[in-house]
């Protein structure tokens, strides 16, 4: 256990669950998505339904989405920010089922196309993403992340292990998602280090390939 799991993060308050993992959730939601959102809705489960206006986790989330970062001072004012960059904003309740109390789902669209993600607060400021376009993932932000889409086909993994062995890159987590087999699946792969722009180019490059999308470590092993 290290210090930052007794303390807690650096971030403006008053909850660290309410506050400082909801911002990080919009934040890696910002990060998948390219950008600032155009237009967003999240549905808030649990414990961030029931008393997340008056922990601010409305505002956390909507701060998160615009790039701030735990500790700033505008946290406060979101609402207004939101409104000056023309983000269409909606919150609704919703029942997530068995999953963590202080749970959201995102759906947002943006200049490079619509994404849903799905994840909680965990304690701590930590965050754990649990459900990313339809597909069942486990991500918690702590690591440089790289998040690949391609044919379900057997193969894969192997050219991708190799491209990034080239590039010097030690795999922390590699996982495979799918939601139908033989269909599209998503690879996550978290690295000790920040993959270089020209991998992210080859890994792009690959036949049949859907996407690919990085996202920079929120803090801990960046």
């Amino acid at each position: 256990m290290g210090i930052f799991d007794i303390l807690g993060p650096v971030m403006v308050g008053p909850s660290s669950s309410h506050t400082a993992g909801a911002v990080r959730l919009g934040l890696f939601a910002r990060a998948l998505l390219g950008g600032p959102p155009r237009k967003a809705e999240m549905a808030l489960h649990g414990s961030f339904a029931a008393t997340g206006e008056g922990h601010g986790t409305h505002l956390a989330l909507l701060a998160g989405l615009q790039g701030l970062e735990p500790d700033d001072e505008r946290i406060p004012e979101a609402r207004n920010l939101a409104s000056d960059a023309g983000l269409e904003v909606q919150f609704t309740l919703a029942d997530l089922g068995e999953v963590h109390p202080n749970s959201v789902c995102f759906t947002l669209e943006g200049s490079q196309g619509p994404l849903t993600l799905c994840g909680s607060s965990v304690g701590g400021g930590r965050i754990q993403v649990w459900e990313l376009d339809d597909f069942p993932v486990e991500l918690d932000g702590e690591y440089p992340t790289i998040l690949m889409t391609y044919p379900d086909r057997p193969g894969w993994i192997a050219v991708v292990s190799a491209l990034l062995a080239q590039a010097r890159l030690n795999i922390a987590t590699i996982k495979a998602h799918r939601t139908a087999r033989g269909g599209v699946a998503l690879l996550s792969i978290q690295c000790d280090q920040v993959p270089p722009e020209s991998t992210l180019v080859a890994l792009r490059s690959l036949p049949d390939v859907v996407s690919v999308r990085f996202v920079p470590a929120l803090g801990g092993h960046a």
